[in-house]
């Protein structure tokens, strides 16, 4: 499961995520500090992560699991509907679109 954004400034865009975590325009996200990110809510906290992943023209975030659990449909469409809701509701004006893949992506993924 990867979610892949067409932006023209995929630094610009990440930074601008983190800025609205830290100001807390942005409550339902945190990230940790190797900047990858979590659904914030007690019942859907640290189940798994959002890494991102800056390309030409792309903000990629890959998913990671934890080690001790496998990852359920859930857990994984949770976390997938949830940050593109709160990129369409915060940042839409700062990517093109966003595309969301089905299943894992070998290279980017990371989970049982």
């Amino acid at each position: 499961m990867a979610i892949v954004i067409a932006t023209p400034n995929p630094r610009g865009l990440l930074a601008n995520i983190k800025r609205a975590i830290d100001e807390e325009k942005v409550k339902t996200w945190s990230y940790d500090k190797d900047g990858d990110l979590t659904h914030a809510p007690d019942q859907w906290a640290n189940k798994a992560w959002l890494r991102p992943v800056i390309g030409q023209g792309t903000l990629m975030f890959g998913l990671l699991g934890r080690k001790s659990e496998g990852m359920t449909k859930l857990i994984y469409g949770i976390y997938h509907g949830r940050f593109v809701e709160m990129l369409l509701t915060h940042f839409d004006e700062e990517f093109t679109n966003a595309l969301v893949t089905a299943q894992k992506e070998a290279g980017v993924d990371d989970f049982k």
